[in-house]
């Protein structure tokens, strides 16, 4: 009764081919930008912006770049947080070494970086696939943690690799407040979303597809592997160096190769299996359930422990958030093994037809 499509005619091409064709959708996705963007900024204290909003946005935007590669494209990867190191360091490297250079054409340089890098490392998806593929780019992982530690050029001859930005502009603008980076960073995970959004509908994103379910067959009807499967390393790894570059120059401020260790790189392939493979949306998901249960955790043992009389120590809650977390993530992959998305679509699906049975 609320969500049908009934009366909605489609009398043009342009009209059939929008990205959100169902007049309900573009009213919610409309609701929910305004909230993102006017009553959060309005409502939402120092500490929700330092804790939750900003490592939610950007890292929505990293499980969106790793969702390309794993869910549409169907290459398992390990090496996303090197992909992020390379962006945050080409991005500094950039900043600091070139005059006057902008903070967005610094960022996108060090996004070009990362696409460079991720090409490279993407050349074993040519002849393997599956785990052997993850293991070559995990290689990735430990040349990036090497190379930023040794080669001291690209940390301005930084002992421990460590560097750090200050005072980040835009336009003239400084970004040194949490509400001005959250605005920031929420720009560019909309306009990177809308992209990717395109791109999955376009000629690309159903190559990607193609390889992901079949590349044999895909190869057959003519749609070339190497092209389908480094462009899509190249955007994945273009949007991750992104995201690292946000993460570095917004949420840390200062940071060493520890930052994108391998935690993060497993992180950001919890998310986009928890929030659906092959979902634009699910990368939201994931990144929410990711980032925001541990916190809730955090704050929920301690009330639990007071309730029965007990007291809880902070390394006794911090070993039960890890032991919950990870108890909650198996339980979720075995009760709907296609992530958050799925569950979105279904509820999608029942209210078409509601209040009507199936």
């Amino acid at each position: 009764m609320f969500y049908r499509e009934n009366g909605q005619f489609k009398t043009s091409y342009h009209a059939d081919q929008q990205i959100f064709p169902i007049a309900q959708d573009r009213i919610a996705i409309a609701a929910v930008l305004a909230v993102a963007f006017i009553a959060v900024p309005l409502l939402a204290s120092e500490y929700l912006f330092a804790a939750i909003l900003l490592p939610f946005v950007i890292m929505s935007l990293a499980a969106l770049g790793m969702n390309i590669l794993a869910g549409y494209c169907g290459q398992i990867s390990l090496g996303s947080g090197a992909f992020m190191a390379v962006g945050a360091y080409g991005a500094y490297n950039f900043l600091v070494r070139v005059p006057g250079m902008p903070l967005i054409a610094a960022l996108l340089l060090g996004g070009l970086c990362a696409a460079a890098f991720g090409v490279l490392f993407g050349l074993p998806s040519l002849r393997v696939r599956g785990l052997y593929l993850a293991v070559a780019t995990l290689a990735a992982q430990f040349f990036s943690d090497w190379m930023f530690l040794r080669i001291g050029w690209l940390t301005l001859n930084s002992s421990s690799g460590a560097v750090a930005v200050s005072n980040p502009q835009v336009f003239g603008i400084a970004l040194n407040t949490n509400l001005s980076k959250y605005l920031f960073c929420l720009t560019v995970l909309a306009l990177v979303a809308l992209a990717a959004k395109n791109l999955v509908r376009g000629a690309i994103g159903r190559e990607w597809m193609a390889i992901r379910d079949m590349d044999v067959a895909a190869a057959v009807i003519g749609i070339r592997p190497m092209y389908a499967k480094l462009s899509a390393f190249a955007v994945s790894s273009f949007i991750l160096g992104l995201a690292g570059a946000l993460w570095g120059f917004f949420y840390l401020g200062s940071w060493e190769p520890a930052a994108f260790s391998l935690d993060i790189s497993l992180e950001l392939l919890f998310m986009v299996i928890i929030g659906g493979l092959g979902s634009i949306m699910g990368s939201f998901f994931g990144a929410a359930f990711i980032v925001i249960l541990p916190i809730a955790l955090s704050q929920l043992l301690p009330w639990l422990a007071g309730l029965v009389g007990m007291s809880i120590t902070t390394t006794a809650a911090s070993h039960a958030e890890l032991m919950i977390f990870g108890v909650l993530i198996v339980w979720f992959l075995i009760v709907e093994p296609h992530g958050l998305a799925k569950l979105w679509s279904t509820g999608k699906q029942k209210l078409r037809v509601w209040p009507f049975p199936h």
